[in-house]
């Protein structure tokens, strides 16, 4: 066998991911909130990109459609329909004051350390106080000891004691408590009036309420069935998380919709939320440099030319994200119109292969463009990839999960309080229906909902 070097020409075909596509591809896949940060970076990077008014003419709409990016600047801005515009003169806004920013919602923290400073008795018990107060968590449960609070405050630990008592006075009622138990004796304290039985409950019995074991209870207690129920319908009406209510201050999140449905008239229209982010265009001031016959030295130039097909680049993206969400949400509404008229219960099963056979793409581009997405319907706010759902065959058709859990929810909202529906009679009920699901599946679902089991919605 002969071995050696030598140089040999072959074509391939390769798959190669440009610099470009993948703007493209990450560009398709953001949120609407996303897209504006990423927006924001590359005004930030990019000098020839800026923020356009409403007014003024749209500069995705001039971007070519040539698959080549090259462009020849020069002839590109001498079109009649350019990217120029006269800039005019920026109104003057008025200068905010601090009085101008709303407040932030106060915690927890700040809520007790208010009521604190009123109360306390000495400055030791503040400080005290005040440590007690900063190791509590958000649902308002102390999340220390109090001999390892006394010895980090090297204070006696019958002062700190007398610092936590007076907190678990504050209000909301339970906060300052060590665990359930000793947070719902709290509210217990402050209410009063509580059926028979209620405290001892609280202190033996928790896990038997529970469970639902409310006849062990009242044989424990030797209580009747009906007083154990009042008992425990008192308990529920506590709350277990007294700080829960104050919320976690910066922790909020919000949902901007990317799309919005509404209804007009027999039709439903589909609206792209592009309102958060900024309309791009270029800065006519390197629109004139390339209008030059000599603008500048060649390094200068081809650095321009460079940032221009970059910024057309991004806007043709955006346009084609654009497109693209559109189209998608637009074949799920003709999918899903009988969801959009009636609910929840008349959700179609539906798959992504389905949407990108229908609309001539790839499944992958259908996947990207409803992540992390939005949509806003007249039955309310769902993320995108809740209309893709799994389907149980049926007589006649196919349900989603969705309508099944619907189902349940409502034959047990109309079930006997006394003899409520076991996972069993549930599956017969759908069975009816015509849809054949096992027990097991039942009980899934019916966890998923946050229902209990029969034995734990049983009233006496």
């Amino acid at each position: 066998m002969r071995t050696g070097m030598g140089l040999n020409l072959e074509q391939t075909q390769r798959l190669i991911m440009t610099p470009e596509l993948r703007q493209a591809i990450v560009v398709l896949q953001l949120s609407t909130l996303e897209l504006a940060d990423y927006i924001q970076q590359e005004l930030q990077e990019n000098p020839v990109l800026e923020v356009r008014d409403d007014g003024e003419a749209a500069a995705g709409s001039e971007v070519t459609e040539d698959n080549d990016f090259d462009i020849d600047w020069q002839e590109y801005f001498q079109d009649g329909s350019d990217l120029g515009y006269i800039r005019e003169p920026r109104e003057e806004r008025a200068e905010w004051s601090p009085e101008n920013y709303l407040a932030g919602q106060p915690t927890l923290q700040d809520h007790l350390l208010l009521q604190l400073q009123i109360a306390a008795k000495s400055p030791a018990q503040l400080t005290i106080g005040s440590f007690l107060i900063g190791n509590m968590d958000a649902n308002g449960y102390l999340k220390i000891g109090l001999k390892e609070a006394a010895d980090l405050l090297k204070q006696p630990q019958a002062a700190v004691w007398e610092a936590l008592d007076l907190i678990q006075h504050f209000d909301p009622p339970g906060v300052g408590a060590r665990d359930l138990a000793e947070c719902l004796l709290l509210q217990l304290r402050q209410r009063g009036e509580a059926p028979a039985g209620t405290e001892k409950i609280i202190r033996s019995f928790l896990p038997d309420v529970a469970e639902g074991r409310l006849t062990r209870v009242a044989r424990r207690l030797n209580l009747t069935l009906p007083e154990v129920q009042a008992a425990v319908d008192y308990i529920r009406s506590l709350d277990p998380k007294p700080g829960r209510a104050f919320g976690g201050g910066q922790d909020n999140r919000y949902i901007v919709p990317d799309v919005i449905i509404e209804r007009v008239g027999e039709e439903y229209v589909v609206l792209v939320n592009d309102l958060a982010m900024p309309r791009l265009g270029v800065n006519p001031v390197y629109q004139a440099l390339m209008r030059q016959e000599a603008p500048c030295d060649p390094q200068t130039r081809h650095f321009i030319e460079s940032k221009l097909n970059a910024a057309a680049w991004l806007i043709r993206s955006l346009e084609q994200r654009r497109l693209t969400v559109y189209r998608v949400v637009s074949c799920l509404v003709k999918e899903q119109r009988e969801f959009l008229d009636k609910g929840l219960k008349y959700l179609k099963p539906l798959t992504m292969r389905q949407v990108a056979a229908t609309l001539g793409i790839h499944e992958s581009t259908v996947s990207r463009a409803t992540a992390n997405k939005y949509v806003q319907t007249p039955q309310g706010v769902f993320e995108l990839k809740f209309f893709f759902a799994s389907g149980v065959e049926k007589q006649g058709g196919s349900v989603t999960a969705e309508s099944i859990k619907r189902m349940i929810a409502e034959a047990i909202r109309q079930e006997d309080v006394k003899a409520p529906l076991t996972d069993q009679q549930l599956q017969e009920i759908l069975e009816q229906q015509g849809i054949r699901i096992s027990r097991r599946t039942v009980a899934k679902y019916r966890d998923e909902e946050g229902i209990p089991a029969a034995g734990k919605r049983k009233r006496y």
